[in-house]
């Protein structure tokens, strides 16, 4: 693995195109981000995430800022990735399960292509990061569990 790259994985027992659909609405990450930033989308976001799709986020860390994302890798169902002026991108994979039973969901920030890796660095953004990484995943496991409840 990557000197530059978290990444969590965790199996949700849901179809991947379940929580494909949550990932690629904008509407819904402020309700499985673990991170605590994500506040909402911003007016104009699509409805729906496709490659090369950009849309807006309020976000707050500390202080509250908007942040524009663009949509850099996109594969139906399986993966789904953006990036934003920072440079690093945040990634979803899903595999389903060998049994049929589930997803396993892996979620990856990737500072590979950060414009700044020391900054990200000196911020602790690579732990910081892994941690509500793992957050993420429990609150989507929630949110789609509730959903079929």
């Amino acid at each position: 693995m990557s000197d530059h790259l978290e990444s969590v994985s965790r199996t949700i027992a849901a179809p991947a195109a379940t929580i494909f659909d949550l990932l690629a609405d904008p509407s819904k990450h402020a309700a499985f981000d673990g991170s605590g930033t994500v506040r909402e989308a911003l007016t104009g976001a699509p409805q729906r995430l496709s490659l090369d799709a950009r849309f807006g986020m309020d976000m707050k860390m500390g202080v509250p800022y908007k942040i524009t994302n663009t949509v850099v890798e996109f594969e139906e169902g399986r993966r789904i990735a953006w990036r934003h002026v920072g440079g690093h991108v945040w990634r979803y994979v899903l595999e389903p399960t060998a049994d049929g039973t589930g997803t396993v969901v892996t979620e990856q920030f990737d500072w590979s292509t950060a414009k700044s890796r020391l900054a990200l660095r000196l911020m602790g953004a690579p732990a910081r990061n892994r941690r509500s990484i793992t957050k993420t995943l429990e609150r989507l496991d929630a949110l789609v569990t509730a959903a079929k409840g």
